[in-house]
């Protein structure tokens, strides 16, 4: 190895490491690992850093699989590397795989004693893993009492300085719809009673649907509108609406999963979300991602704005919502939407998803995980997961399983794409993706498709709209910035 290469070497991680700052994580990642092909075997030091640092830059992308390999190679080459303990120790935590993780950052603990800030994140760690033993140890019980039957509606105040909407009857109205979006473009939160009313009424909608719901298109002029990921971007969906036009009985909406996390006004979304699932229970639907779990909410911020900005709502409520979400939806008898993709074993039908228990915190592994979590490939068969949760699936898995189910095409989401929509295997697979500018950074276009009976996709884009000075991930878990 010249001099050269390895001068070219440290330009490489310089570069990425410039685009990490900027957050531009996959030119971060093709500069790391540029530089890893130019620098020798023997030169340990700057291994470890260069899939240290890509570990990093897989992490914040959610390739978890990929960040807990290159921290490992990362520490074979440095073994006292404390930044790849963690960065292999978030991932571990973030798949629920509780006992590595704590195995990591105990390491970082022996290696800095005196770090006040390794301390403080070792028993933040800890306590997570708490939570997530307790949560699974009484999740058999089924006597347990629900966050909802904890909650006395009734000793809640509205006090009469609060300026919002106000339910009518304990209901939501076309009017109070109106009225709540205006009251969070001024960044204003809804009374915490009628936040509490419109999560049980609406847990009690999605608890009495079917896993996979159907959705009739059943005019020639019949048409519905899927969305992708959102993310928190409030404003960019209201830009949604704007173009497109609001939900409605002659216009209704499907949204793929990921409504939460990362944008700092999840709260405003999904709140919106629910109070037009009650308003339109059969022209809103809503079909489950992998952000709408506990463990991802944990890190990626929702629990936090929660906290932040309905401390009187518990958490606990939210979640319980999630867990009674579809996990899939059949539109015009033809195309199968879901949000992650397909599966890790071959004929799975619609009446073995329909028999799946979904009402819990998404599993690691099965058919209800690769919903939430598989993305597609070039090639046929199955793969190894970048994100360490699912597979990926080429062109002949998802033929074979069009063809068992007498379908047509698939449209799932789960994946940012450029100009927000991406067609695959020969057009039978569509991943479209709602978050315009995703956190603030990407700069790629948000898409949505109108989907008409027998008719292929109508695609929209649009590029994302201001925001008030609230930065993306601003209620994260600290876990995520070491």
């Amino acid at each position: 190895m010249s001099h050269k290469s390895l001068q070219e070497a440290t330009v490489l991680k310089d570069l990425g490491n410039d685009f990490f700052t900027k957050q531009k994580y996959n030119p971060a990642v093709e500069n790391y690992t540029q530089a890893i092909e130019l620098t020798p075997d023997d030169n340990k030091g700057l291994l470890a850093v260069l899939y240290g640092n890509r570990a990093f830059a897989n992490l914040k992308m959610e390739n978890y699989g990929l960040a807990i390999s290159d921290a490992t190679v990362a520490l074979e080459n440095d073994p006292e590397y404390i930044k790849a303990y963690y960065r292999r120790g978030s991932s571990q935590l973030i798949l629920g795989k509780h006992e590595l993780a704590l195995d990591d950052f105990r390491q970082v603990v022996k290696l800095h004693p005196k770090d006040k800030d390794a301390k403080k994140k070792y028993d933040e760690c800890v306590k997570a893993i708490r939570t997530a033993k307790f949560a699974a140890a009484i999740s058999g019980d089924h006597d347990k009492r629900s966050a909802a039957e904890n909650l006395d509606i009734n000793a809640m105040v509205v006090e009469a300085d609060y300026t919002g909407p106000h339910l009518e009857d304990g209901k939501v109205t076309l009017s109070f719809v109106q009225k709540l979006i205006d009251h969070f473009k001024s960044q204003k939160n809804l009374h915490k009673k009628y936040c509490s009313q419109i999560l049980i009424e609406v847990k009690k909608h999605f608890d009495s649907l079917p896993n996979i719901v159907n959705i009739p298109l059943e005019q020639p002029h019949d048409k519905i509108t899927v969305c992708g990921d959102i993310h928190g971007q409030y404003y960019d969906l209201i830009n949604i609406f704007s173009i497109n036009g609001f939900p409605s009985e002659t216009n209704p909406y499907l949204f793929n999963g990921d409504f939460v996390d990362r944008g700092s006004f999840s709260c405003e979304v999904i709140i919106l979300f629910f109070c037009y699932t009650l308003l339109y229970p059969k022209h809103f639907y809503m079909s489950r991602g992998n952000h709408e779990s506990r463990a991802m909410n944990k890190i990626y911020g929702f629990e936090g704005e929660v906290k932040n900005k309905y401390p009187g709502v518990p958490f606990d409520l939210f979640s319980e919502v999630f867990d009674c979400l579809p996990l899939a939806f059949i539109i015009d008898d033809r195309v199968f939407v879901v949000h992650g993709g397909l599966f890790s074993e071959d004929h799975v039908k619609i009446e073995d998803l329909q028999r799946l228990d979904r009402k819990q915190e998404p599993p690691s592994s099965g058919l209800m995980s690769d919903m939430l979590w598989a993305d597609p490939q070039v090639s046929n068969g199955r793969g190894p997961s970048k994100r360490g949760v699912g597979q990926s699936f080429g062109p002949d898995i998802t033929n074979q399983f069009l063809a068992e189910n007498n379908l047509e095409f698939i449209i799932r989401s789960h994946e940012v794409k450029q100009k927000g929509y991406q067609e695959e295997q020969s057009g039978k697979l569509i991943t479209l993706f709602s978050a315009p500018n995703y956190c603030d950074q990407v700069g790629n276009m948000g898409a949505i498709a109108i989907i008409t009976k027998s008719a292929h996709p109508k695609y929209t884009t649009f590029d994302a709209v201001p925001h008030p000075h609230v930065p993306p991930m601003a209620y994260a878990s600290p876990l995520l910035g070491f």
